[in-house]
């Protein structure tokens, strides 16, 4: 049983998704406000947590940027702005993944069910190298040099792209689609925010990731 802080002020939306996920493999915790999500935060373990923006006292970009100074519990914002901004505030924030309402369930049962396995551990995988970088796909750990590098959820999934690829392009629009799950060449800025920031995650081994003007992204030795 995987526990979740669903931090929400619609009371409409909680017993939507309480109702859809109920007798499922998830534990739900409600916070109305965003004060009492931090209170609660610092006081359990949550296996994820999923984040309103718009809330009474602290807003979820901020409690998203409070949690990331000493938790890696993976986050998803789900949320009524949808711009490009908010979505690129999101992530710069450290969310793992930004969903814009009205949603899909069976979608957000997916990405929650994956987000959760990824950060257990609980998916199969072997690892994946160039140079001196290496991914463990069943550990979901990323090491330059033989040192542990932390990453947000979509740079993990970005590098492991590039990563599967070695050596040959991968598109812009492959990327988009593969990480995001969608066809949308306007959010090729979110793309390339979190390119710079995987570079900038991976230090001096950044610059093992090549761009390639209007195409792409390669990574090499």
């Amino acid at each position: 049983m995987y526990s979740i802080l669903l931090v929400e002020d619609d009371k409409d939306i909680v017993e939507i998704i309480t109702d859809y996920f109920d007798g499922k493999e998830y534990k739900f915790s409600v916070a109305e406000r965003g004060n009492t999500a931090l209170e609660m935060i610092y006081e359990n373990t949550y296996d994820l947590l999923i984040l309103d923006i718009m809330l009474p006292e602290i807003n979820g970009f901020d409690i998203c940027k409070e949690v990331r100074k000493n938790r890696d519990t993976p986050i998803i914002f789900i949320t009524a702005l949808g711009s490009q901004e908010d979505i690129l505030r999101g992530y710069s924030n450290g969310c793992d993944d930004y969903i814009v309402k009205p949603f899909s369930l069976p979608v957000f049962h997916s990405k929650i069910d994956a987000l959760i396995k990824r950060s257990k551990g609980l998916v199969t995988g072997e690892i994946l190298s160039v140079g001196d970088i290496s991914l463990n796909t069943n550990k979901v750990k990323v090491f330059c040099n033989n040192e542990e590098i932390t990453l947000t959820h979509k740079e993990y999934e970005i590098l492991k792209l590039l990563l599967e690829n070695k050596g040959r392009v991968v598109t812009r629009e492959k990327l988009i689609n593969t990480i995001w799950g969608y066809d949308n060449t306007k959010d090729e800025r979110v793309l390339d925010s979190h390119i710079k920031n995987l570079r900038k995650a991976l230090g001096k081994y950044g610059k093992q990731i090549k761009t390639v003007i209007r195409r792409g992204y390669t990574i090499g030795e």
